[in-house]
């Protein structure tokens, strides 16, 4: 591999956070016995202008990605909270029945009693202790009556407020479920633009293209580590840390999938987030909620296990394994692999084990 060899995997430091070692440069190319004119792409295009195009249709459709497992994510949560407020809602309707059922059992009794008050009862009696001792039953009656009848209003009142609260959650699950279909069209729409163009190179120029792409990042990877980026990196990984790596880094191999969340198959942040849950830290689902819940560190107080999220709209997500290097599922029709940490423009580092 161009940006880290394959020792990053097997080396003692990948979880605690050894200094960098530069990358080797890339292999050079066998010399041709001529000059050799570059290859072109489809309708006249280079094959570095058609590698830049697959590049931005795969980063825009991880951004719709992402979209899209945020809305399932909301979806998943608000259709269980329809199902608690369906059950308070049925729980409400057998209290409310219940104390019904006590208000028809007070008034049956006192049908039964000649249908005169317990208070003029009372009044009429002339034993002084009868009176006496029905003065306090009376009155523990009238509380009970009381009571009784407040708890039936509030109990309405919260049947009300549960159902005014379900309509607007499933007001909130449509949305959820258009956005997600949204998103799903744009995600496929992006990605068979991407293969469209991918399927019409011959083999030897998407031999060339895998090539381009590693001498792009490898460029940009040189580049961020000649800034001195990882000059002062040297933390080191804590135990969830440990755990969080070794779960990433065994996925090695297998293929992207948007949506997906293993164990055959990853996204990016499917990855990252499946990780830290093997680790003991449930995190959140993508990488633009990663970004936006879990705390940010400094680059230079960068350690194993920590979360790097890239580009403006935080649409793809890679886990620092140590070394300058992390451990990311890049796009469709790539592998889970290794790659330098700065060979994607960073936005963020943050910390799930704060």
């Amino acid at each position: 591999m161009l940006l880290c060899t394959m020792a990053i995997l097997t080396a003692p430091g990948l979880a605690t956070g050894l200094a960098y070692a530069a990358p080797a440069a890339p292999p050079a190319p066998a010399a041709p016995t001529a000059p050799a004119a570059p290859l072109p792409g489809p309708g006249g295009k280079s094959l570095e202008q058609v590698r830049k195009e697959i590049e931005e249709l795969y980063r825009q459709a991880g951004s719709a990605t992402d979209a899209y497992n945020l809305a399932e994510a909301e979806t998943k949560a608000q259709s269980a909270k329809i199902v608690e407020i369906a059950n308070l809602i049925v729980a409400g309707k057998e209290r409310i029945a219940t104390l019904k059922n006590r208000a028809g059992a007070a008034a049956r009794a006192q049908y039964r009693s000649g249908g005169m008050p317990p208070g003029a009862q009372l009044a009429l009696s002339d034993d002084p202790n009868h009176y006496l001792d029905g003065a306090g039953r009376l009155r523990q009656g009238e509380k009970a009556a009381s009571d009784m009848l407040s708890e039936l209003d509030r109990t309405q009142a919260d049947l009300q407020r549960y159902a005014q609260e379900a309509g607007e959650r499933w007001e909130t699950l449509e949305a959820n479920r258009i956005k997600q279909e949204n998103a799903k069209k744009e995600i496929e729409e992006k990605i068979r633009t991407a293969e469209d163009l991918e399927s019409k190179l011959q083999a030897e120029e998407k031999a060339r293209l895998i090539q381009l792409e590693q001498e792009a990042q490898y460029k940009a990877q040189t580049a961020w580590l000649s800034t001195g980026a990882m000059k002062d990196v040297s933390g080191k990984a804590t135990d969830a840390g440990k755990r969080a790596v070794q779960f990433a880094t065994a996925q090695i191999g297998k293929p992207y999938k948007w949506g997906a969340v293993g164990p055959g198959s990853f996204d990016c942040s499917g990855l990252t987030s499946q990780a830290w849950l093997a680790a003991g830290r449930g995190i959140p689902r993508t990488s633009q909620e990663q970004l936006r819940l879990l705390p940010k560190v400094a680059l230079k107080d960068m350690r194993p296990g920590d979360l790097i999220i890239y580009f403006d709209d935080a649409s793809h997500v890679g886990m620092y394994v140590g070394d300058g290097a992390m451990v990311h599922a890049p796009r469709p029709g790539r592998d889970v692999t290794l790659a330098g940490a700065g060979s994607m423009p960073i936005k963020a580092v943050v910390r799930p084990d704060a």
